[in-house]
């Protein structure tokens, strides 16, 4: 491939898109981690819990004690010199590799929108973010462009449009779309939201919202990229983010999108709101609009940096599908679950009893597992099998420094899946402490007693 002889690659848009999307990208990132550490979080999820649940692979990666509120301020820090654009390259890796760090410290606390927002961020360090309506373009006159390649703006668009259809596609089963579970479940709990608290009781609102839903992560991209449908469609998503943030406690996640999506917006419609910026900040916006262009053969590394975004995008298109490499339901085994935009599609609960088996004397002892994990850790434990194998692996070697020679490690672990009666897991006969974690099926769950039926 060679993108200086490439139509496409030949095209160019307003940076004004691109530095739009960086301001909004950056500011929001730095609220969130203010409103983290406001909320004592850091304390709750990373200073205070005794022990911490690994991503395979990258056990390496640990909360530092009280210095782990450092990491934050770092990653703080480097958002907003990402929204100024004030040393945009080295502040956009630095926010990359802090906050995927803090994703990585504990997998308690995953959420799809964190994936979302390293994965963005990964992104934009191959982006000329800082090119128009930055610090590094007012005081660097050699990296300041009126116009960048279209590319660079269309693969945001790409990204947030993987997350949203694929997030559609996940909600083509059974249980969404027949039954409309879980929100069956969670919705009769809303009743008291003013307004429309009464219509969340009713079974109509459960299946039109689960319909609805589904149609709005699989067409929004598309309507979202059609001037005449433009309008309607951020509309939509304010429409929808709002509600779910009204019904759910999600975050900052639902503001992230409802901005993210402006970067659908015309080039026009960018350079007015950078107006109307500048005119409350007091800066001239003129010097920007220098009519320069940043074409291709100047972008350093230029056909490095588009095979690996194209390779980026391919592994985004294939990963979310590595779950038809296992047996079983995936909803059961949740093996391929993270890390593919099934977003809040199931209401599951578990409970844990670890048996510890002294090989030599045959006695064994029952495990209280709130001496070693948090509640909100417990409860994440109870029902996903990697984390109950290295929750399994940790008593192992703990008892074994108490005393006991080569404990064993078994599990009693009931679980149920969107409103269903709850069954046995795990099989309870199977020594957890000589079962490795891998990415190979693991064959010691039970298999799930009904089918659901979809993507």
């Amino acid at each position: 491939m060679n993108p200086e002889e490439n139509t496409y690659f030949n095209k160019y848009r307003e940076a004004a898109p691109l530095a739009v999307f960086r301001i909004f990208f950056g500011f929001l990132m730095f609220l969130s981690i203010v409103r983290f550490m406001g909320l004592g979080w850091v304390d709750k999820l990373y200073i205070q819990p005794k022990f911490f649940f690994s991503y395979y692979g990258f056990e390496w990666v640990k909360p530092i004690g009280i210095y782990t509120y450092l990491i934050f301020v770092f990653c703080g820090l480097s958002a907003l010199a990402v929204a100024f654009g004030f040393k945009y390259r080295l502040a956009i890796i630095s926010f990359f590799l802090s906050f995927t760090y803090i994703e990585l410290m504990d997998k308690t606390t995953y959420l799809n929108h964190y994936y979302f927002i390293s994965l963005m961020a990964f992104v934009m360090i191959f982006l000329p973010a800082n090119a128009y309506y930055s610090i590094d373009a007012k005081h660097r006159g050699n990296i300041a462009y009126q116009k960048v390649p279209a590319w660079t703006i269309d693969i945001v668009k790409v990204l947030l449009g993987i997350v949203y259809f694929y997030a559609g596609l996940a909600k083509l089963n059974s249980d969404w779309l027949l039954h409309a579970l879980p929100l069956k479940i969670w919705l009769p709990s809303k009743y008291n939201i003013p307004v429309i608290g009464s219509f969340l009781e009713q079974e109509w609102v459960h299946y039109a919202f689960s319909w609805i839903g589904a149609f709005y992560d699989l067409l929004i991209p598309f309507l979202l990229l059609f001037k005449r449908t433009r309008l309607f469609a951020f509309a939509l998503v304010v429409i929808f983010h709002v509600l779910t943030r009204v019904m759910f406690p999600i975050g900052m996640f639902p503001f992230i999108m409802i901005f993210s999506t402006l970067i659908f917006f015309s080039d026009r419609w960018h350079h007015r709101f950078l107006s109307i910026i500048s005119k409350y900040l007091k800066v001239s916006k003129s010097y920007f609009d220098n009519g320069k262009k940043l074409v291709m053969s100047r972008i350093p590394y230029v056909r490095f940096k588009l095979r690996l975004l194209m390779l980026f995008l391919i592994i985004q298109l294939l990963f979310p599908f590595r779950y038809l490499l296992y047996p079983g339901e995936l909803f059961w085994t949740e093996e391929g679950f993270r890390f593919s935009w099934r977003v809040m599609l199931m209401e599951k609960a578990g409970y844990a009893n670890f048996i510890i088996t002294d090989p030599n004397t045959k006695k064994s002892y029952h495990v209280d597992n709130s001496n070693f994990l948090t509640p909100f850790q417990e409860k994440q434990m109870s029902f996903q099998p990697d984390f109950i194998l290295e929750f399994a692996h940790f008593l192992h070697d703990h008892f074994e420094e108490m005393g006991i020679d080569n404990p064993e490690v078994r599990v009693e672990c009931y679980v149920a899946l969107n409103g269903r009666l709850s069954q046995l897991y795990i099989d309870p006969t199977v020594n957890l402490a000589k079962e490795e974690e891998s990415f190979a099926h693991k064959s010691w769950l039970l298999p799930f007693n009904d089918e659901i039926k979809g993507l």
